[in-house]
């Protein structure tokens, strides 16, 4: 079974098995004792799910995923997954959630997918041969907005599990931002968010402290679309770093301007 086939089937059935669980009464723990880091027994089964697929298809591959110990064959391939991602808006019956699937080589995302069940929209990437979205049986090639300028851009956050700690900190990017923009979305699903900036659906998106799993695939997807990505001092991006900044590229020097005013 090839990489792209395995991703596909991945992505597709546990979107259907999200789907399904989503009119249930859904069960929600708590992480390390925290009150907003939640986690369903839709995640622990997307998870097994995943894990089932891609590992019958490549045993000798290492995985790292969201809820789960990772496995250490020293492959030199990693799938790198977060089987829910928006967790919290999957708790609350908010459908906006997505399924993070990326296939890391030698240290290189080289193939990923964000599939968004409720939307039927796939995205896929593959290094050096562009990104695409799946909705309704077609392809269509994805390119970033062709927005020029910070004042007549759409801008997507997200708020890290400490954000009660930090919240003056987040909450000043957002004040720096509202004062040049036409608006800011927060929809909860950092893997989507990053696959909207790809489709030009939004002009950039920053976030704090997310995980490998978050970012693997997305990031893929924006540079396969023509966007960038970076840390918040304009720095290369990392998916173990913690600061991820993606925008179309046209607008990436001016909110990086604004980040360096900012408290980090």
């Amino acid at each position: 079974m090839t990489f792209r086939k395995t991703l596909f089937e991945a992505l597709n059935q546990t979107g259907a098995l999200i789907r399904r669980n989503f009119k249930r009464t859904i069960t929600v723990s708590f992480k390390n004792k925290s009150s907003i880091n939640l986690v369903t027994e839709t995640d622990q089964a997307a998870d097994r799910l995943i894990r089932g697929i891609i590992l019958k298809a490549f045993p000798d591959h290492d995985l790292l995923t969201e809820e789960s110990l990772p496995t250490e064959k020293r492959s030199a391939y990693k799938w790198i997954v977060d089987p829910l991602d928006g967790t919290t808006n999957f708790a609350h019956h908010f459908p906006q959630v997505g399924i993070s699937i990326g296939l890391e080589y030698k240290g290189k995302i080289i193939l990923g997918g964000v599939y968004d069940p409720f939307r039927d929209e796939l995205f896929w990437a593959e290094k050096g041969r562009g990104a695409w979205m799946i909705h309704g049986g077609h392809h269509k090639h994805l390119s970033v907005s062709p927005t020029r300028s910070l004042s007549h851009s759409l801008l997507l956050t997200g708020f890290p599990y400490d954000r009660r700690e930090r919240i003056d900190l987040y909450l000043s990017y957002v004040k720096a931002f509202m004062q040049h923009i036409q608006g800011i979305r927060r929809a909860g699903a950092a893997a989507l968010d990053l696959c909207w900036v790809a489709c030009g659906r939004v002009d950039g998106y920053w976030e704090w402290r997310l995980k490998p799993w978050d970012v693997s695939a997305g990031s893929l997807i924006v540079e396969e679309a023509g966007g960038r990505l970076s840390d918040f001092s304009g720095k290369k991006f990392s998916i173990y770093g913690e600061q991820t900044l993606a925008t179309n590229g046209r607008i990436h020097r001016a909110m990086l301007r604004e980040m360096q005013r900012l408290p980090r």
